[in-house]
């Protein structure tokens, strides 16, 4: 599958995007991304307890919000886009 970065998600990563293999839900992907990509990332996309998104991230999968699909429980494949954008604020 691939996961596309953007905004500091790119600067936490070092790239634009990569190809992983799918895990079987959200919650795990994160999980592995959090892994991968050390404690700045697990920081700002799971909760401290790992059981919600990270107030600052916004996740789509092929271009849909989770929170419409089952958020943290939605099922991922191997031809799913994964999109993992910071919460913009500003004035």
């Amino acid at each position: 599958m691939r996961v596309k970065y953007f905004a500091t998600y790119r600067d936490i990563t070092g790239c634009k995007d990569e190809e992983i293999p799918a895990p079987g839900t959200v919650s795990e992907l994160l999980a592995a991304l959090a892994l991968r990509h050390g404690k700045d990332m697990r920081a700002r996309l799971l909760s401290p307890d790992s059981q919600a998104l990270g107030p600052d991230a916004i996740v789509l999968v092929n271009g849909r919000n989770i929170a419409h699909l089952g958020m943290l429980d939605a099922p991922l494949c191997e031809a799913d886009a994964v999109s993992i954008f910071p919460i913009v604020a500003g004035g």
